[in-house]
């Protein structure tokens, strides 16, 4: 028999993919404990900068995406991408991105006419996260321990326990759950104490990392030229990245240290470097507000779960953190998670649902790190012209050239369409997938498509709404008008399945079955005609995990 829980999941980590997580599960009615050592909204590293729009598109069903959008840069501050000989130096190119305050209506840019109704969003971790945390803290089914450490878990046939203690080491205790998360970034105790083995490229880059500030540096650039919120800056001294963190005097500055210098970052002179980037001499004068020396990595866990504990995150792959990938990867992952445990902990899906999670989710986080890793080895090596900052024909000449290499290298970065909806889940056991392959993708571009693992591609409905925000917490079939789902609206309810039904008189041509069933997260399950009985039960139960063949 199934002893007392404090809740029904244990989330070990409060950055983005456990926050995330527990408002995820808090909307399905799925009680959480939030186990985090660090203060209530203590401010983390200045780490990831942008919010894909996959993972806007989430936070709008959790109904936070406007309080995000409205967060970080100034409304009508430029999230353009330029590329420069120096932050203060002369431009190569630049990727028009709008601002938020233009992000619904702009059609300026290489993403304003993605088929979503939410676009991505350009914000620091040090504005995201505290939105987060607020929500989660105000959520009725979240609990967050923060100044708690976690030391050890256990787990049995019906739960897994925590061992935790107050930071300091003092009031030991004990947590017990139905399941456990790992949240808990790249050094993650749960990942080691479960056995996972991380393996791949443990060192692509070495990189120095400092977040400054610097009242008078947008002073020093022409008044004519529009801000952005990343600079990439090429020159013979230093190649490095800049990002605008609040539009008027903190910046996060990469320095990525040539292969020579690769492990002596503790003796590469950081202020140099610094100066070189942003193309500032010695009487500029800037303070720093924190440091941070990284290695950029291609490490994938061999396993994401041990029975009732899972990873997610960093805690199951590392790479190099080119837009996010890293953390808007680890927020998937989690909600593909938390659905999966809220359909099951509410009883109309089988414990079997489960074993979707790591098929789905490991071979994606597979296929994204190679992107990433391929994308960092093209820019370590940008072999700059020798006459890049001279001020004669031939270095206005060498500029164009170079900067419009730049352009087309980094554009599917942040840009990035495939890497946003272009995956597909292939092998898993609760998909009904019918014998078509999912088309290929690349970072930046794929093919919309109804193949079984899919997305579901969006489109907006007749009333002005989009087709995502009628999506079930279960699964919904999008079918054209007429097409008979009587059959599968009674073996749903007969098993206590949430099913809704999208029935339009126009649907983009991609749908090219009477009906189209969707789960919430947007993914194709299944696609086809009006099944009869025998069919419908099959297939739910196969959806619902209990019958994986």
């Amino acid at each position: 028999m199934l002893r007392t829980v404090d809740a029904d999941v244990l989330i070990v980590g409060a950055g983005p993919v456990g926050l995330v997580a527990a408002l995820d599960l808090n909307s399905r009615g799925v009680s959480a404990i939030v186990v985090e050592e660090r203060e209530f909204l203590e401010p983390p590293n200045v780490k990831c900068n942008h919010v894909a729009s996959r993972t806007m598109e989430s936070f709008r069903r959790l109904g936070i995406a406007a309080e995000v959008r409205a967060a970080g840069l100034p409304h009508d501050y430029p999230q353009d991408v330029a590329f420069r000989t120096s932050l203060t130096g002369r431009e190569l190119s630049r990727i028009p991105i709008p601002a938020s305050g233009e992000r619904y209506t702009s059609r300026t840019g290489p993403d304003t006419n993605w088929a979503t109704p939410e676009p991505p969003h350009r914000i620091n971790q040090t504005f995201l996260e505290p939105i987060l945390a607020r929500h989660a803290a105000a959520a009725s089914g979240v609990t967050l321990l923060n100044r708690t450490k976690f030391l050890s878990h256990e787990q049995d046939g019906s739960s897994a326990s925590a061992m935790v203690s107050d930071v300091d080491g003092r009031n030991e205790r004990t947590l017990r759950a139905r399941y456990l998360i790992g949240a808990d970034g790249g050094r993650s105790a749960v990942r080691k104490q479960i056995g996972a083995k991380l393996s791949g490229d443990p060192v692509l880059q070495h990189v120095q990392s400092t977040c400054v500030r610097a009242p008078e540096l947008y002073s020093l650039m022409s008044a004519d030229e529009p801000r952005a919120w990343g600079y990439y800056t090429f020159n013979a001294r230093r190649v490095g990245h800049v990002y605008a963190i609040d539009g008027s005097e903190t910046f996060l500055v990469h320095t990525y240290l040539s292969p020579e210098e690769a492990g002596t970052e503790g003796s590469v002179d950081r202020d140099a470097a610094i100066r070189a980037i942003l193309g500032v001499d010695e009487a500029f004068e800037y303070d720093v507000v924190s440091k941070e020396d990284w290695v950029a990595r291609r490490l994938l866990a061999d396993r994401f779960r041990d029975r009732r504990v899972f990873l997610a995150g960093d805690a199951s792959h590392l790479w190099v953190p080119f837009a996010g990938f890293g953390m808007n990867a680890g927020i998937a992952d989690v909600l593909d998670l938390t659905w999966l445990l809220g359909a099951h902990l509410a009883g109309w899906a089988e414990e079997g649902v489960l074993d979707a999670y790591e098929a789905e989710r490991r071979p994606i986080t597979e296929q994204v790190s190679h992107f990433a890793m391929d994308h960092q080895r093209k820019l370590a090596r940008p072999g700059l012209p020798e006459a890049l900052e001279d001020d004669t024909p031939e270095g206005e000449a060498a500029r164009q050239a170079f900067g419009t290499a730049v352009r087309e290298l980094n554009e599917p970065q942040f840009a990035a369409a495939g890497l946003n909806y272009g995956y597909a889940y292939h092998g898993s056991p609760i998909i009904a997938y019918d014998g078509e392959d999912a088309p290929g993708y690349t970072m930046g571009t794929y093919v919309p498509s109804t193949v079984p693992g899919c997305r579901a591609p969006h489109f907006t409905l007749a009333d002005g709404s989009s087709l995502y925000d009628h999506l079930s917490p279960g699964y919904t079939a999008v079918v054209r008008r007429g097409a008979d789902v009587a059959v599968l609206t009674e073996e749903a309810d007969r098993r206590g399945i949430p099913f809704g039904v999208v029935e339009v008189d126009v649907v983009p041509e991609v749908y090219r079955h009477p009906i189209t069933l969707v789960r919430q997260d947007q993914t194709v399950v299944w696609r086809g005609g009006a099944p009869d009985r025998e069919r419908a039960a099959q297939l739910w139960e196969k959806l619902r995990g209990a019958n994986p063949g």
